[in-house]
């Protein structure tokens, strides 16, 4: 198993497979080596008190529905299709669960820093940026769990405007609000 665990995963998993559908074939059981690390850097934050298991299954629910959009061949952690449409309409659908689930735990500022995320990630796709991708998940997730800041907020605008320091700034603001400092979290960050 990861160093994070990959539970959450396991919980999304049966989520969508209770819902059935084109959507519960397309699911599989992740990896032991699945990594939901995301989850847990979100759930060790003040903000996800008292959710924590919430906290970590909505990160990597999102997340998921990130990898799912951008993967070649659709294939992410506990989704798999060749179907390209399908993997478009998996996405989404794990988009939705993920935060709606925040609104419906009424943390508005949470929903805000995840749409962020996958607006960034949608961003990094577009030009080929894996490194702006796994930062922006690295702020987001710990945005998420430890709320935000005005370096953050800096760092994103200079990622959306392509500011080549973008990535390093949008870790260098997530680590100082997770206290992991410049060296970064324990674990590693996809």
């Amino acid at each position: 198993m990861s160093p994070a665990g990959n539970g959450p995963l396991h919980a999304l998993a049966a989520v969508l497979r209770a819902e059935g559908g084109l959507i519960a074939a397309s699911v599989c059981d992740p990896a032991p080596e699945a990594d939901a690390t995301l989850g847990a850097l979100a759930a060790g934050g003040p903000r996800a008190h008292g959710e924590r298991a919430a906290y970590a299954e909505i990160v990597e629910a999102v997340h998921e529905g990130h990898l799912v959009h951008t993967a070649p061949g659709a294939r992410g952690r506990i989704v798999s299709t060749p179907d390209e449409d399908l993997a478009l309409l998996v996405g989404d659908r794990l988009y939705a669960l993920g935060l709606s689930r925040l609104a419906e735990l009424g943390d508005l500022d949470a929903v805000a820093e995840l749409a962020d995320t996958i607006v960034l990630g949608a961003q990094a796709q577009a030009t080929g940026d894996s490194e702006l991708a796994a930062a922006a998940w690295e702020a987001g997730a710990t945005a998420v769990g430890y709320g935000s800041s005005k370096a953050l907020q800096t760092a994103k605008t200079a990622a959306r405007n392509g500011d080549p320091s973008g990535p390093s700034a949008l870790r260098a603001a997530a680590r100082q609000l997770a206290g992991t400092g410049t060296n970064g979290p324990r674990h590693r960050i996809p």
